[in-house]
């Protein structure tokens, strides 16, 4: 089993979203987030008063699938958050050694 973690653009997400349904994969866990990389935040002018926004929002989508959809979920990802700018986010990919569904007490690729 993989873990795929994506760190991307909060207005990606539906796109995101509706390119692994089209795979199949249904199971995914989004929380919003906040960071930054290159773009190092901005500058942003409030009342007259200029302040800095160190950290850029973001949102990190989890998803645990088989080893063998991962390298197409990656694909998918990395095509529907694409925009061509900077900050458009980072995908990583983990081995899953083992999962279990805590209501049935199912393990491996039954419990995902």
């Amino acid at each position: 089993m993989k873990k795929i973690e994506a760190i991307i653009k909060p207005f990606k997400l539906d796109e995101v979203k509706d390119a692994l349904h089209e795979l199949g994969i249904s199971g995914i866990t989004v929380t919003e987030a906040k960071g930054f990389g290159r773009q190092k935040g901005h500058t942003e002018l409030y009342r007259g008063a200029e302040y800095v926004v160190d950290f850029v929002p973001k949102v990190k989508l989890e998803v645990v699938l088989e080893a063998a959809q991962a390298e197409r979920a990656v694909e998918a990802i990395r095509q529907a958050a694409h925009t061509g700018r900077i900050g458009d986010g980072k995908i990583f990919v983990y081995s899953v050694e083992e999962a279990v569904r805590i209501r049935t007490g199912e393990t491996g690729q039954d419990a995902i």
